[in-house]
């Protein structure tokens, strides 16, 4: 409860709170504030506030116009034309126009560590045809662009701030969207403030927006039915009862697009010599330690959905083939032995909040029964995403918050060199199979595909699928205009006090 008290002692000194400030709390602190660079879910929040992109999504998964007011194809499928929205001006005053975009989209090709240039590694090349109009060439077919486009790869950010900089670009970053940035005290508080000149400012009814990361589900709850914020996300399971029974709140929810599971590493960044890298008998035995109906319902109230792939199985993406494995605790401990080992060692690295803690809880006592030791580690998300990257793990609690074409949730894992491939796997075959399901046009040929791809990685099992997330949101019954959508990104246009 120790925020509750620092806000309300904020709120009396009468600072930023106000009637006109949205006060959001968040699950965590957002890693980097560059869309390039970014890598965590809550940084696309704040991004939603602050980044226009060139196209963005309807809460049905409609993709539609943003920065870019249209766009067709070639015959051949390998070059995309766009036009611009015109009048649309960064907040250091500069215009947004066609070499803005060819500007954005070579940095995120060629920005080192560029977590987006995977996302459109197939862009050849951008063209500026006149001031609002560009054509992208592509090496070869890409059916995912415009939906990266409607991500972080679509985000444009000022030229001349990026330039101008340079590496720090994420510290003070300069977009097009509703709000533009004011300050950021790292674990505390991002502040954002009305951009005047946005383009549609109609939309926009509050003067800042600011976000408070806040871990424990208990207390962002807390918070909100004290009136020290005005809207929380991803309400635990456990809580939402109680936001439906307060008259003073309303509760939102969505199906999510992405999942939660564990990342192991095997070769990030040499192939590790221990059990549960080398041996994909050791893995398997793990995930049949696993009970996953059990863990929705221990863990989730039952409010999630069990699933062992990237996407869900209410996707038409779900391979039905491949269906969901049951506990079996005889054939994990069979495995083992057959293995060489009578019980294997690990660390798993947990997020430090309550609920991340307590599934790594409920992991580590349904593994033990089939012969596993598991020691958690308990640590703060950026920190961790920094030591998943460095390779400094055995295996990880983590999810991905999920993307409406399925490339988004598979791609960049699952391929030698995709861009968050933490896990070091790396099978040729599988690369061959995810870049022809980019290059097909027709569903079924891309289904067929991303079939014959799972068929490969997922009885390696670097990354075991645990269950799809949905999200909720708990707000002040006063306020309006809020819409769920299956991203889980809160949009600020709408938004308002009654």
């Amino acid at each position: 409860m120790k925020r509750r008290w620092w806000l309300a002692a904020v709120l009396a000194l009468g600072t930023w709170a106000s009637a006109q400030t949205l006060r959001i709390g968040l699950v965590s602190d957002p890693d980097v504030l560059d869309p390039d660079l970014g890598r965590t879910f809550v940084g696309r929040i704040v991004f939603a506030s602050l980044c226009d992109k060139l196209f963005d999504i309807t809460p049905d998964l409609e993709i539609v116009p943003q920065l870019a007011t249209g766009y067709t194809w070639s015959e051949d499928g390998r070059t995309l034309t766009l036009t611009l929205r015109q009048g649309v001006t960064f907040h250091d005053g500069e215009p947004f126009n066609a070499e803005a975009v060819k500007f954005n989209i070579e940095r995120s090709l060629t920005l080192p560590g560029s977590n987006r240039r995977s996302e459109i590694e197939p862009i050849e090349r951008v063209e500026v045809v006149d001031a609002y109009t560009v054509r992208i060439h592509l090496k070869t077919p890409f059916s995912p662009l415009i939906a990266q486009f409607a991500d972080r790869a679509g985000m444009m950010v000022s030229p001349k701030a990026a330039r101008e900089l340079g590496e720090n670009f994420g510290r003070a970053p300069v977009c097009s969207g509703p709000f533009k940035f004011v300050e950021r005290v790292a674990q505390d508080r991002i502040v954002l403030e009305k951009f005047e000149d946005y383009w549609n400012k109609d939309q926009i009814h509050f003067d800042r927006v600011v976000f408070l990361p806040i871990p424990d589900a208990s207390v962002r709850l807390a918070n909100l039915q004290s009136g020290d914020l005005d809207l929380i996300e991803r309400v635990a399971p456990t809580d939402l009862n109680t936001v439906r029974d307060d008259p003073r709140l309303e509760l939102a929810a969505a199906v999510g697009l992405g999942y939660q599971g564990l990342t192991i590493n095997l070769a990030n960044p040499e192939p590790r010599d221990t059990p549960l890298a080398k041996d994909p008998r050791v893995r398997e035995a793990l995930e049949l330690a696993l009970d996953r109906e059990a863990i929705n319902q221990v863990v989730f109230n039952g409010e999630f959905v069990p699933g062992n792939q990237p996407v869900p199985p209410t996707s038409p993406w779900y391979i039905e083939e491949l269906p969901m494995p049951k506990r079996d605790v005889a054939r994990a401990r069979e495995l083992l032995k057959a293995a060489g080992y009578d019980r294997v060692a690990f660390t798993l690295m947990v997020v430090n909040n309550p609920q991340s803690i307590q599934l790594g809880q409920v992991i580590q006592s349904m593994a033990k029964e089939a012969g596993f030791d598991i020691q958690l580690n308990a640590v703060e998300f950026a920190t961790a995403l920094d030591l998943q990257e460095a390779g400094e793990y055995d295996a990880f609690q983590i999810g991905w918050s999920g993307r409406i074409d399925p490339d988004g949730n598979i791609f960049i894992f699952h391929t030698c060199d995709g861009a968050l491939n933490e896990t070091g796997y790396c099978d040729p075959e599988v690369d061959r199979l995810l870049n022809a399901a980019r290059s097909a046009s027709s569903f079924e040929e891309r289904h067929e595909l991303y079939r014959q791809a799972a068929e490969r990685y997922l009885p390696d099992r670097h990354i075991i699928y645990l269950y799809h997330p949905k999200w909720f949101w708990g707000y002040r019954a006063d306020l309006e205009g809020f819409r769920p959508f299956p991203d889980g990104i809160i949009r600020p246009e709408g938004l308002k006090l009654k």
